[in-house]
């Protein structure tokens, strides 16, 4: 068993990789080198992943039915994201910057989200629904040193070399085909005797339960903090802390204390319950949250205590969210490929909304992306970055309350 989960985690880091770091250095890499407008760019990110809207339910239901063919499809998934991250960061645009951007950033998603998808359902599915805070433990760990790697790598290979993101695109590939072969094993070919759980229609019958749409709802509202965060992460560390030079090593503590903190999250899970934990993570996300609002010029220090701590709390969502949503699953009889699809699209939709919220805020408020700024554009960037996080974590807060709630009423009747 330990040796699954070992393989997983092999998996995991790649699709960290993937994830998260490329909404952090991919918008700015295209700004600084193309000259890009964030207004532009935010509006291509939003509709990227507005195709989500229709593409992560359609994933879901190919996982499903192609199972069957065991690790193929996940191979071709990891190969589309290869490609997408060659075009992203190593080929110079041909075409219209924006457009490249477009096609290379549609690639990577479109092979993360279904990594993402085969990866948490064959988990399950392999582990079951008891074994799924030890299998998480593994798992997010790799997820988190796959973020930080790719979050500090481009950075440290920058001051290297010219061409830092290109290396960077080349190390991605390797990775991938390594973890890839070591993952084979957990996907053998799929015996599907019912075709019919595998349909859309099965998605409606998941998003009519009540218990799964408040799940998702709280996965929507939860992670909107941390993908508003990342969006303007290097803008606010640049811009408001005039500290460009520290942004990665900022990123290595975010995401190493995730990496770091989340088997302590999940060894606490097993005593205490997923609940309580998680209440106690998101009460710390606000202090971090409201301790970056009052961050100036030369606080570099108290801001590398805010990442630590923030990535702290990040580790606990990343593992003990899916936990819950995997024993829902499994309680409800429902497919794994077509539940992660829904939550794999929801966590996605919030680095969407993130984006074309975020971004074109900025611009119209005159923010200046390596330039001065006025006091307002600075103020707005903070409200984006620290205060609106704050107010989104609370509502998170209180929808975790009515689950708890609701769960005691289920389980008394």
């Amino acid at each position: 068993m330990k040796q699954a989960q070992h393989r997983f985690s092999s998996l995991a880091f790649v699709i960290g990789m993937a994830g998260l770091p490329v909404y952090i250095h991919a918008p700015k890499y295209f700004v600084d080198v193309y000259g890009v407008s964030l207004m532009s760019m935010g509006f291509v990110m939003f509709f990227l992943r507005l195709i989500d809207v229709f593409q992560d339910p359609l994933l879901g239901v190919i996982a499903s039915k192609t199972a069957r063919f065991g690790v193929l499809p996940l191979a071709l998934s990891v190969g589309a994201m290869c490609v997408g991250m060659i075009m992203l960061f190593a080929i110079h645009s041909p075409i219209s910057p924006l457009l490249w951007f477009a096609i290379s950033l549609f690639l990577v998603f479109s092979g993360f989200s279904f990594a993402y998808i085969r990866s948490y359902a064959q988990g399950l599915i392999n582990l079951g629904a008891q074994q799924q805070i030890l299998l998480a433990r593994w798992r997010e760990v790799g997820t988190t040193l796959g973020i930080c790697v790719a979050a500090i790598l481009p950075t440290l290979l920058l001051l290297v070399s010219p061409n830092g993101y290109s290396s960077f695109a080349i190390f991605f590939c390797i990775i991938a085909l390594v973890a890839l072969v070591h993952v084979w094993p957990q996907f053998p070919a799929a015996n599907l005797a019912d075709s019919s759980s595998n349909s859309f229609s099965s998605l409606l019958k998941i998003v009519k339960n009540f218990q799964i749409r408040n799940l998702l709802l709280l996965a929507l509202v939860n992670s909107s903090p941390v993908a508003l965060s990342s969006t303007l992460f290097l803008f606010f560390v640049e811009s408001r802390l005039n500290a460009p030079e520290w942004a990665g090593m900022f990123l290595i503590l975010f995401f190493l204390a995730a990496a770091i903190a989340t088997p302590f999250w999940t060894k606490l899970a097993d005593v205490h319950g997923v609940f309580k934990i998680l209440k106690i993570s998101m009460f710390l996300a606000i202090l971090s949250f409201f301790g970056a609002a009052f961050l100036s010029e030369g606080d570099g220090l108290i801001f590398s205590l805010i990442c630590l701590l923030s990535g702290a709390t990040v580790g606990a969502d990343l593992a003990l969210l899916p936990v819950m949503f995997a024993r829902q699953i499994e309680g409800s009889k429902i497919v794994p490929d077509l539940g992660f699809s829904l939550w794999n699209f929801v966590s996605k939709a919030t680095l969407a909304l993130a984006a074309i919220i975020a971004l074109p805020l900025l611009e119209l408020v005159g923010f200046n992306s390596g330039g001065s700024n006025s006091q307002t554009a600075l103020l707005a960037l903070t409200f984006g970055y620290a205060i609106l996080p704050c107010l989104l974590k609370c509502i998170s807060i209180s929808l975790l309350f009515r689950i708890i709630r609701d769960e005691a009423k289920n389980s008394y009747a």
